[in-house]
């Protein structure tokens, strides 16, 4: 009688064991599904209208940026294609910064804006730009773009 007692015994610890772990493999999983991610772009778009009249011109850059922390803050730097600048994460660190609202707890919605006087219009390069970011999220991650966006400058 002892012997099948302990076969039930086995089994039972068996089955335990691989209850166990599918639990554990399960976690893991889970863990690993909400490890930290870097901070996402989407939906970038730029725009540039030219002066007209006596109006200024603008540039505008928008972008929805996520990341699963939330967003800290968003670096532009606008540069004209032609030069060729390749620019890195290090240099945005010195860019311009973007208006960021929250949009949920994750993801908020930034904005560039440049006006761009008749003056400074006259001095661009004209054709095709581009617009570098450089996207932080709240626990210290960032993403890097060098081309988020391109727009062209017309007179």
């Amino acid at each position: 009688m002892s012997k099948p007692m302990s076969k039930r015994i086995v089994v039972s610890s068996l089955v335990g064991i691989a209850v166990i772990g599918g639990i554990t493999a399960g976690g893991l999983a889970i863990a690993s599904a909400s490890a930290a991610t870097k901070p996402a772009l989407e939906n970038s778009s730029a725009r540039y209208v030219a002066p007209s009249g006596s109006k200024a011109g603008s540039l505008t850059f928008t972008t929805d940026v996520s990341d699963d922390s939330g967003i800290k803050g968003l670096k532009v730097i606008p540069w004209p294609a032609g030069s060729a600048l390749g620019l890195t994460e290090a240099d945005l660190q010195h860019g311009e910064s973007a208006k960021c609202k929250s949009t949920s707890d994750e993801t908020s919605r930034c904005t560039y804006t440049l006006k761009v006087t008749k003056k400074e219009a006259a001095e661009l390069d004209q054709g095709t730009w581009y617009i570098s970011a450089l996207a932080t999220a709240k626990d210290g991650d960032t993403t890097f773009d060098s081309l988020a966006a391109r727009f062209n400058v017309t007179r």
